[in-house]
């Protein structure tokens, strides 16, 4: 089946050059589009697609605005923000909004249909740009050593995966760490999306940060492993 998307933003032209990228893909069809954050709520909830492109500056309801509205129901569809501010204020908002993925509009156009393959399959995706600069935000937070976040219920075992999670290992990578299978690993990411209360995988990076499991040095080392 095809990935349903609502393309949202208020230029048309780039609208237009969305709409003509993903004609060329046989997995992916727009089943709308909107110039506001208003018009983008309604759509959402009329059309149903699976993933929402969503520009953040907009006339009246703003993308953040819109990204809450859309998210707050849970499940179907997912926000992926595909803007040209990548400034902190407007990363962390898209992500405390909902958002599932973020995106600048530099990146190459493969990069974009890859990035809504992957977030309609469930799974989060930060444009490389911002990610180091994201989770070195959140690793200074105020008073984050002195009080890290607490995770009640969550046992030894998926405090590791939880941490490695954090530094950036897939579950693959998980289980080869662990001397675990993949479907073990698999398994306890998911307990840790339903205990942690997490949308998605990069809302657990984030959930590891808080709670002091990793610190950036963690992912500059799996950047360098990487080539990257």
């Amino acid at each position: 089946m095809s990935i349903r998307v609502l393309l949202v933003d208020d230029q048309p032209l780039v609208r237009a050059g969305l709409r003509v990228l993903i004609a060329d893909a046989p997995d992916i069809e727009v089943v709308g589009e909107a110039g506001t954050g208003a018009e983008a709520v309604r759509l959402a909830r009329d059309v149903v697609p699976d993933v929402v492109l969503m520009d953040l500056r907009m006339p009246g309801t703003d993308g953040i605005t819109a990204t809450r509205a859309i998210t707050a129901a849970g499940g179907p569809p997912r926000v992926l923000v595909l803007t040209t501010f990548d400034d902190d204020a407007h990363v962390h908002g898209a992500l405390r909004a909902g958002a599932s993925g973020f995106l600048v509009k530099d990146m190459a156009l493969e990069d974009i249909l890859g990035a809504v393959r992957v977030v309609a399959a469930g799974d989060a995706l930060i444009a490389p740009a911002v990610t180091r600069r994201l989770i070195a935000e959140f690793a200074r937070r105020p008073g984050r050593a002195a009080h890290p976040r607490p995770l009640p219920g969550v046992t030894e075992r998926e405090r590791e995966v939880l941490t490695l999670v954090g530094r950036g290992l897939s579950n693959a990578e998980i289980a080869a760490h662990l001397f675990i299978s993949a479907a073990t690993a698999k398994a306890h990411v998911a307990r840790l999306f339903t205990k942690l209360g997490a949308r998605d995988r990069v809302h657990l990076v984030i959930a590891a940060y808080e709670a002091g499991l990793v610190h950036p040095a963690h992912r500059d080392d799996r950047d360098a492993e990487r080539g990257r």
